[in-house]
């Protein structure tokens, strides 16, 4: 965004379980380039879009619920938000290597600055947020 008296902006998309994880990929990978990210720093842009692809793919398959997804931009840091109405807190698993799935969180957390999980009151939220190219750290606490 080329107005520097944008102080932040933001995207919400919801994705239905029917819709799979290729729309939200393709979703986000829109609002990054949007944002310039694709030009100023595009493996930034693939660890975004992987995330989202990990964290749709947690709400679908172990919340077997939508996935509410908001990206927010303040100037400093892109925070990613997905939520999801399962019961209970994600919780990291350690995957061998015959296992096909249990990394999500673990590529969440290798490519994100920051992450952290809140409970709601119909489910949870986990936040990713990601440094700007250039910019100082998240203005998001760990988890």
């Amino acid at each position: 965004m080329s107005d520097a008296s944008v102080r932040a902006v933001g995207w919400a998309q919801s994705f239905p379980v029917s819709r799979g994880v290729r729309a939200g990929r393709e979703w986000a990978r829109a609002h990054m380039e949007n944002l310039g990210w694709t030009k100023a720093d595009p493996d930034a842009v693939d660890s975004v879009v992987l995330a989202v692809s990990e964290l749709v793919t947690n709400a679908h398959h172990h919340a077997h619920t939508s996935a509410q997804v908001v990206l927010t931009w303040d100037g400093q840091g892109l925070h990613l938000s997905v939520h999801d109405s399962g019961p209970g807190a994600p919780t990291p698993r350690d995957a061998d290597d015959s296992s096909v799935g249990g990394r999500g969180l673990a590529i969440v957390e290798a490519l994100a600055d920051t992450w952290s999980v809140h409970p709601t009151a119909d489910g949870k939220t986990i936040t990713a947020c990601f440094k700007a190219p250039g910019a100082g750290r998240c203005s998001q606490s760990t988890r």
